[in-house]
């Protein structure tokens, strides 16, 4: 039979996503979370009948044979990452939240990002089209009707920020129209404008994931409700009464109370048997604290469902969930499988990361592999005394990689003092991509200060020419004039000549009136040499070099140099071969 398609909805923080979900459900969990901000993840079921209700006309020529629904609240990309599935998502198709006023954000496109990973087909909401200058709302959950009822100029407004949109949509990968000009919606995203605070183009969003669901993946939802249930853990919590209880989301199969389920922990596999199967009233959501749970004796798939069981406490958000009604070994080896194959401990070198769900720790994984990134450790939980302890032995074998990435999960003041004296970089975040952006902007700063350090006491190349007719004192000091011609000269460096004979050493710089610390490529100045005579030791003309020891030499290797002063490097470096001065 045909389940109910898994709706995830993502977007930035205050796109409006618990809203427009209030407005499908009829119901204002928004107003009871901090901030009006999602909190907590949650699961809506949502019938046909409603369905067809709040899509009027739009839906009257569809055969529609989904029973319906079913809506995974956020928060967001964090939701959808732990509804992973075998390197999947769980989701069946998404809807994307974009505030039509403000464009992409960062969680949008990280959303982006995500959504393209797993492969899960989506679609766009424009939101807050009443914040558009000069609406008018006519009533109604239409959102083409009461767009064509607007003035002009605000038909247009609406436009030009959905164009711009499709033009930063273009730019992340995507081709995009507003979804009544579609003609294929495998090739283009669609775009719904839509006020979830009104409920305008609520009938439009629910006849797309009803129709693209019926048409798109009617072969994925066709599941065998008899068998053996699977599933994903959402959550692991307290529940008054029940202790430890795990919400899960059904995707396939029958789950029943009494049945042994095998699931991932953070100590290896958790089996347990199901105690209590609770489950939400239809339009009601898992999470929310005013409702009580009805207690069912089985749950066919797709469904969020609460178990209470014994021995929860150890259970990993995002893990599999598999009733073990026949073989409980094999259900036990898949789950093993599946848990193993992102927490890695492989390369030698390589980043620590932790996070707090598997899925989350897959999406950091896959990004960190397509940017060829070494992975020392990886795996769910809070920042440990050992993963510290693991850094600094990566350190003395690369310190560019002895770095915690640490996501959505905490590090105690206990630990982050530790990794300070340790001199460990431990990096927060709960988006992937700034954690990735700021591990980059670190490497980059670590790269400038490890160059500082390698220039510090450095002797840098410097040639220079004896300008003729340009000799002011012949000697005790020679005072000439000089160009440079590559690199610097500073005052109290040893000078030689071309054939790597010493010549003395240059005591001041002058230029007019002014003594310098250090004259540059292409100035003309005059210098002082204590050592030389001109006209015997060197002649107007010739070509002089600072003199270096074959250390420093091998140093100016190791950073980097201006063209011409690599020429003089490599030039000093064949000299000390050929003349036998090493050792330096």
């Amino acid at each position: 039979m045909i389940r109910q398609p898994i709706v995830a909805v993502l977007g930035h923080v205050d796109h409006g996503k618990t809203t427009l979900l209030d407005r499908i459900r009829g119901t204002k969990v928004v107003s009871h979370e901090a901030g009006g901000i999602t909190q907590h993840i949650g699961a809506t079921e949502v019938p046909i009948e409603v369905v067809k209700e709040q899509c009027g006309d739009l839906v009257k020529n569809l055969t529609l044979t989904i029973p319906g629904l079913l809506f995974i609240d956020t928060p967001g990309h964090e939701a959808f990452t732990t509804l992973r599935s075998r390197g999947g998502s769980l989701a069946d198709i998404a809807v994307l939240i974009i505030d039509i006023n403000e464009g992409l954000q960062p969680q949008t496109i990280e959303s982006l990002t995500i959504l393209k990973q797993f492969k899960t087909p989506f679609f766009v909401v424009l939101n807050k089209v009443d914040r558009v200058r000069g609406w008018k709302p006519i009533g109604g959950n239409s959102f083409m009707r009461t767009y064509r009822a607007q003035d002009e100029g605000v038909r247009r407004a609406i436009d030009n920020k959905m164009y711009e949109i499709m033009g930063q949509l273009y730019d992340n990968g995507f081709e995009s129209q507003r979804f009544d000009q579609i003609k294929d919606f495998t090739k283009s995203i669609a775009l719904v404008p839509a006020s979830a605070i009104q409920g305008v183009g609520v009938a439009e969003i629910m006849m797309l994931l009803a129709g693209l669901s019926q048409r798109y993946l009617e072969r994925r939802l066709d599941v065998s409700i008899k068998g053996p249930a699977k599933g994903t853990v959402l959550e692991v919590k307290e529940t008054i009464g029940f202790g430890t209880t795990i919400d899960v989301i059904i995707s396939d199969g029958t789950l029943h109370a009494g049945d042994i389920i095998v699931l991932g922990g953070r100590n290896g596999i958790v089996q347990t048997k199901v105690r209590a199967l609770l489950k939400p009233r239809a339009l009601e959501e898992i999470r929310d604290p005013r409702y009580r749970f009805e207690t069912v004796d089985e749950v066919p798939s797709a469904a969020g469902i609460k178990i209470a069981a014994p021995g929860l406490d150890d259970v990993l958000a995002g893990s599999p969930l598999m009733a073990a009604t026949d073989d409980i070994d094999q259900a036990r080896s898949t789950i093993m499988a599946e848990i193993r194959k992102f927490r890695i401990a492989r390369d030698t070198t390589g980043l620590i990361v932790k996070a707090d769900t598997l899925g989350s720790l897959e999406a950091i994984v896959g990004t960190l592999r397509r940017k060829e990134i070494p992975i020392r450790n990886a795996d769910i939980g809070d920042v440990q005394k050992k993963d510290v302890i693991e850094a600094v032995s990566v350190a003395e074998k690369n310190i560019y990689d002895a770095v915690i990435l640490a996501f959505n999960v905490s590090v105690s003041e206990e630990i982050q003092e530790m990794a300070d004296r340790a001199d460990i970089p431990v990096i927060r975040s709960d988006i992937v991509y700034k954690l990735l952006e700021d591990y980059e902007e670190l490497l980059e700063r670590m790269r400038r200060e490890e160059e500082e350090r390698k220039k510090m006491g450095l002797i840098y190349p410097g040639k220079f020419m004896l300008l003729p007719q340009m000799v002011f004192r012949k000697a005790k000091p020679a005072i000439v004039g000089v160009e440079v011609l590559a690199g610097r000269i500073v005052p109290n460096r040893d000078i030689i000549k071309g054939d790597g004979t010493k010549v003395g050493k240059i005591k001041g710089i002058k230029d007019g009136d002014e003594f310098l610390k250090v004259a540059t490529v292409g100035k003309q100045v005059a210098v002082s040499i204590e050592g030389p005579t001109i006209g015997r030791q060197v002649e107007e003309g010739e070509v002089l070099y600072i003199d270096m020891p074959n250390s420093n030499i091998e140093r100016l290797k190791e950073i980097e140099l201006a063209p011409e002063e690599e020429e003089v490097v490599s030039f000093l470096s064949k000299l000390k071969k050929k003349t036998l001065l090493w050792g330096g």
